[in-house]
């Protein structure tokens, strides 16, 4: 008899999400070298619920990201944005 393992599917993050597409942030997860980066994300408007959507991408190696959160327009390093975790609307 076998069984079947499942694993969940990752939730995207706001670094992989397309441009322009409309977001909801899930949660914000900091890494473990950079635990300060959760408080500031959530200082600037990054709380589950809020709609965010990726405007631009650097033109060398994707940094900095363009993201607008509520009215305000953020720059932010991939490394910050692979923190927030977000679900795209359609």
């Amino acid at each position: 008899m076998t069984t079947a393992s499942f694993t969940a599917a990752p939730t995207p993050c706001l670094a992989s999400a397309p441009l322009g597409a409309p977001c909801t942030v899930v949660g914000v997860t900091a890494p473990e070298s950079a635990p300060e980066w959760a408080g500031w994300l959530a200082e600037i408007g990054f709380m589950p619920g809020e709609p965010v959507m990726l405007m631009a991408r650097g033109a060398f190696g994707g940094d900095p990201l363009v993201v607008r959160i509520g009215m305000s327009t953020f720059a932010l390093r991939r490394a910050e944005a692979a923190c927030v975790a977000v679900e795209w609307r359609s």
